[in-house]
Formats: structure tokens, sequence, C-alpha cells
């Protein structure tokens, strides 16, 4: 039994791209729900696998209530699947984003649909008509029709065209991806026979037309055709269509347990395709069933599982190879990938730098992974590129990053319009002016060569553009410096700040990115009437916390300290009877005011000034003036000072009696005036006289 596979059976790109980044986002959701607008792909095998890891197919109809449902505890994120979606769904899933931060959308449009969208959108106006050869009812038809800005007329084969009377619009036409090539051509041919001049867009996947191709080319040799796909799928259909054209015993199978009722025997030659939607696993169970078939009945030398494997093997470029090192030289390196054709790769593609000696990166019999970029039959060579797959892992990489929100790391290699240019490995990451934690006025210069950190705030595979912000983490480090510093937040806790500013009541302290407020009367244990009289802007200050409140974000801050208190400064360095170095700071007709240490000031009488009696202290003594004076008495409760010069120039016996007429005193001098005698007490009267 001979048994041919088409090398294009299974997952197109557009639908494997879709699939897997559905899974992705299914396995990496942390509170996440994961939605679907419709089914991912036409598959119910696909589809069931997805449901189970928590997927929810929702309708147009939902949207608004799950927009709605979404929050920070339970986020949601819709899916568009491949076949894309009208325009105005489009603008309604971006209103709704736009409306709340914890809704979201993923654009899953396979490139070729939306290239269609773009042609439609750039070539119908009021006045064109658009023909559209496909399905009517299919979800990317849908979408195509939902870009039209004019009439639109949807055909499922060329025949249809007959029954609509065309005008002199000016017609367009396209074509559903999926649908046959066959027809289409018939559908061009005969539209030119009803209007004039018709533009025709051959919008049918490339790889659609070969996977047809193939087959046709299969099934017009073989006894049997496997199509393996759902109803569900068109190309599938398309593709069961185009196998019983030419071959009448032709099927569609889902999965193996549909092979049992389609009889074998007398069977020669089988060919055998897949839907764009089908899964690879399920074109596996299906080679070892059919495996083990011809294995128990017709003892094949080689086995079907082989025989499609060597198939499946056909190399094209874009593909992602694993092979073994065969020979290394100083400038090739050839790679076995189990082919036809040999790999070969240059060493410039797997060093960092031309001095490093590729035999210490690699070994003859070592595995690598390369990407094929030239597959010649002709030559029988297979031209590879390592650099390619480390641009791909980059990338993947970096999608990751967007998706998860992680941190990564790059190099600022560049200033660019509007921004700086960072490198990932071997991706560039734009970083806007405004996501580059640099000022609006400030050099983005300055950042040239640094190292920074930075979040992914976009990463678009069809631009392969990816947008990032140092800004960000710099928003991130600095909450969770604040949430730290309010954590640990305490009354008493000391701090050295920079007065940031002031007012006629205090100081505004920055203790780090946070602010607390110092008032006057806290600046300073002599009585101040404005800070400028003690700091300025830019002073550090040392301060505690008097009280604090976390709600309102507000911090009292003090700097007086006991241990700063002038009083239990001067207690702690003189006792009465000790001398000081005293600077006379103040005069009155009772006596002179002398600073003994900062902010505490001693009296001394105008009897203790001389050894003599004086008129006035001005006659002995000036401000600025610094004398010895000795401490003859202490009042801790009134902080005051008594302070004698005269004790250091007459007998100890005189100054005590003095000072003791002095503590008998009161505490402010009266003056008494010899002009008028009556003013005068009874005993200093009579002298007066």
């Amino acid at each position: 039994m001979e048994i041919n596979v088409s090398k294009y059976a299974g997952f197109c790109f557009g639908v494997d791209r879709a699939v897997s980044t559905v899974k992705r986002l299914l396995e990496n959701k942390a509170n996440e729900r994961i939605f679907s607008l419709g089914s991912v792909v036409h598959n119910s095998g696909v589809m069931s696998e997805l449901s189970s890891l928590g997927l929810t197919v929702i309708t147009e109809e939902d949207l608004a209530s799950v927009a709605k449902s979404a929050s920070e505890d339970s986020p949601c994120i819709v899916t568009v699947r491949a076949h894309g979606v009208e325009k105005a769904l489009e603008d309604n899933l971006k209103r709704l984003s736009q409306q709340n931060p914890f809704f979201s959308f993923v654009d899953l449009t396979c490139p070729l649909v939306g290239k269609i969208h773009r042609i439609v959108d750039e070539n119908t106006t009021l006045d064109s008509l658009l023909v559209i050869y496909g399905d009517e009812e299919h979800p990317e038809v849908r979408g195509i029709v939902g870009r039209s800005h004019g009439e639109t007329l949807v055909v499922s084969s060329s025949d249809e065209l007959s029954l609509y009377n065309f005008t002199n619009k000016m017609t367009i036409m396209v074509a559903q991806t999926t649908k046959k090539l066959y027809e289409w051509e018939k559908c061009k041919k005969n539209l030119k026979n009803f209007c004039t001049n018709p533009i025709f867009f051959d919008t049918i996947c490339g790889v659609t037309e070969k996977r047809q191709n193939d087959i046709l080319s299969l099934a017009g040799s073989a006894d049997l055709v496997l199509v393996i796909g759902d109803k569900s799928s068109s190309n599938s259909m398309s593709l069961l269509a185009i196998a019983k054209s030419v071959c009448a015993n032709s099927h569609l199978i889902e999965n193996v347990s549909d092979i049992g009722g389609i009889p074998l025997s007398g069977i020669k030659k089988i060919a055998i395709t897949a839907g764009a939607s089908t899964p690879r696993h399920i074109i596996e169970e299906v080679i070892k069933t059919m495996s083990e078939f011809v294995n128990a009945n017709e003892q094949a030398n080689e086995s079907f599982a082989s025989m499609l494997e060597s198939s499946l093997k056909t190399l094209n470029t874009g593909d992602i190879v694993t092979g073994t090192i065969t020979s290394i030289s100083n400038t090739e390196i050839h790679v076995d990938l189990s082919c036809k054709g040999t790999g070969i790769l240059s060493v410039d593609e797997v060093r960092p730098d031309p001095s490093t000696d590729v035999h210490s990166l690699y070994k003859v019999g070592d595995e690598i992974e390369a990407f094929v970029v030239r597959v010649s039959d002709v030559e029988g060579v297979v031209g590879l590129s390592r650099r390619r797959i480390d641009r791909i892992t980059d990338w993947k990489k970096i999608k990751a990053a967007a998706e998860e929100g992680a941190v990564v790391e790059g190099k600022i290699t560049e200033v660019t319009k509007g921004g700086v240019i960072a490198t990932v490995g071997s991706t560039k990451v734009f970083i806007p002016a405004s996501q580059s934690g640099v000022p609006a006025s400030g050099d983005l210069n300055t950042l040239i060569g640094t190292t920074q950190k930075f979040t992914i705030i976009e990463a678009n595979d069809q631009k392969n553009r990816a947008v990032g912000s140092i800004r960000a983490i710099l928003r991130r480090e600095r909450k969770a410096l604040l949430e730290k510093f309010w954590a640990e937040m305490e009354e008493g806790k000391k701090f050295t700040g920079t007065v940031k500013s002031m007012t006629s009541y205090g100081v505004f302290v920055d203790l780090g990115g946070v602010d607390g407020m110092v008032h006057v009367s806290e600046l300073s244990w002599s009585r101040v009437k404005d800070p400028s009289e003690i700091v300025k802007v830019g002073d550090t200050l040392d301060v505690f916390v008097k009280s604090f409140d976390i709600e309102k974000k507000r911090i009292s801050l003090g700097c007086k300290t006991e241990d700063t208190n002038p009083w239990k400064v001067f207690n702690s360095k003189y006792a009465v009877g000790d001398v000081a170095n005293v600077t006379v700071v103040g005069l009155t007709p009772f006596g002179a005011f002398a600073e003994i240490v900062p902010e505490v000031d001693g009296l001394i009488h105008i009897s203790q000034i001389a050894d003599k009696r004086i008129g006035t202290p001005a006659e002995v003594l000036e401000v600025g003036q610094q004398v010895d004076a000795k401490i003859i008495a202490i009042d801790d409760e009134k902080q005051k000072v008594s302070l004698s010069i005269r004790a250091l120039l007459v007998p100890e016996t005189e100054v005590a009696d003095d000072a003791a007429e002095e503590s008998d005193a009161d505490d402010v001098p009266v003056v008494y005036s010899s002009d008028d005698p009556s003013t005068l007490p009874a005993d200093l009267a009579e002298d007066a006289e």
C-alpha cells in the first residue's frame, strides 16, 4: 500500500498564532478571565482543550456585560480570533477598553485577513461595489463586509454572479482566504463578462493555494483520500470538494474514530491532507492508526508514520530546525537536518566577535537550533542562521515581558526623534521621551551608554516594534519606597533632611521623597519671629518625628531636643563659683547682660561690674566686649544667672554680702531719681536735703 501525505497539512500560520497566543494567556493568567469572540478555531477538539484551560466563548451581545464586570480583582481579556471582526465591533472593543482599565482585548486577526481589511478600506467608496467570493455567514466574510464604504455583494460560486444586475459602478472583487482557487479563477473570468474593468485582488492565502494544489495532484492518482478537519472548517470543506472532484472515494474525518467506517480493502494508494485548523496531535493519531493497519495487513517495509514524518520534514524558508553538527571549518558549520539537504551555517552567525575560536563554542556531534533562510533542492543545501533564532528568542522574551509586566534591562545606545533606543539582546526597544524619566527640559543624551531597567508597554508583532517605559519603573520604585517609608514610620524617628521651602510659620523638610513640617517654634530654643532668621532653603536639618497622619500623609517634625537645650548645656559646663569668659550683649541702667553659652545670658549687676561705685555700666563695658566673670548665683527654676566681675577684684566676703543684698532685692531694679527728693526713701531723702 502506498500512502502520500500533503506536506502542507495542518495548522496555517494565522491559526497557529491565534491558538498559541490564547494558550499562553490561559497558562499565564493569575486572576484574569480570558474570553474569545466566537470560536478561536473551527475545530471542536481544539476548542474543548481551550475550554478546559479556562477559555469562555462569547458573542458580540455579551461584550457590554463582560466589560462591565471587569475589575481590579477580576480583569477581563477578550481575544479577537484569526478571522477578524467588523470595523464597528473593533471600534466598540477599543471604546470599552478605554472606559475600563481592567478590560482589554488582544487582536489575533490573521495578517492576511488584515490585508483584505486594508484593501477594502482603501479602495471602496460610497459609489463602489465590493464583490466578495466567500461564505456569507463566515465570520471572516462578515468582518470584510463591515469594512466596505459602499454596496457589497457576497457570492459563494461563479454562477451566482449571473443573478446580479451590475451597473456602471466601480467594481472591486476579493476572496475569502480559504476558498477554492479554481472557483476563484472562474469568478474573475465571469465577472469580466458582466461589468467593465473590474479590479481584482488575489486574497486567497498562499498556503491555502498550495494545500489545494497539492491535494488535487495527490488525489488524481489515489484510491482513497482522507481530509482531516472539522465540518465547520471552511478550508477543510474546500479541500474535500477539491479531492472529490478527482477522487470520488474522498472522506472528511475529524479524528481517528472516523477511520473505522471507511472500507480499506483493495486500496493501493491513499492521499492524506489536513485543514488549516487541524492540530498536529490529531494528524499524529491518524498516523499511528494507519501505520498499525499497514503493518498488520500489508507488512509494509516502511511505516506510514515514518513516511509522513519524512514528508513533513520537507524544509521551507522560515522554518526553525534542530540538527546535529557534522563538521566545523574556519568559515562554515555543516549540520545534519535528517532531510535531503545539508545545513550550512556561517561561523560568523555563532561567534560573538571575529576573534573567538568557533571550536571553543561547538564541537562535532553537538545539537544546534537554527533558522532556515534558503532552501536549494538543486544544490542540496539549506542555508541557516543562528542570529535569526536569537532575534526570535529575544522577541519572545520581549513579548512575554509585555504580557507579564516584567522588568527588563537594556543599554541605551542612541537618541532618536522623540526618545531613546535601548538594546535588549538583539532587540531594539524605543523609549519615548515622556517615558524616559528625564524631565521635559532635560537632556536625553545623559542616558547614552547607561543600563536602564524598564517595562515593555507595547510589543507589536506586525510592526516588529517594542516600546518601553523607564518612568513606569521609577513610579513603581517610588511607590515601593513610599510604602516602606510609611510602614517604618514611628514617633521619635530621626532624619537628616533638606529644607525644601519656607513659610512664615515654619519650614518644609524633604525626608527622602516625603515632606515634613517643622513649626517655627521648633527651630530654636530662643524666640524666633521668622524661620529665615535660622535657616534657608537648601540647608540640612537634623529632625525627629513628633507626630504623623498616614491617611493625610502629614508629618510634624521637631528640631529641639533636651540634648540641645541651652540651659542644660550651660548646667553641664558651669556651676556657682566657676569663672566664664562671657560676651557683653546688652547694657541697661542697672547692669549688663552677657552671653555665657549660646542662648543663655547672665546679668552683671551694676554693683558687680567694678571694685568702685560707677554711674552707668557704659562707663566700664561696651557691647561685644569679652570679659571674665564669676558665676555667683544660679536660679534653675527661673533659668537666671548672676555674674560678677568685681568678685575677681575684691575679697569674696564683700562680694558675698553684696550678692545677698541683691538676692533680697526685687527681680526688676528700681531706679530712683535724685532730682525729686519726694520720690526717695526717708533715709535717702534726708541725705539729699
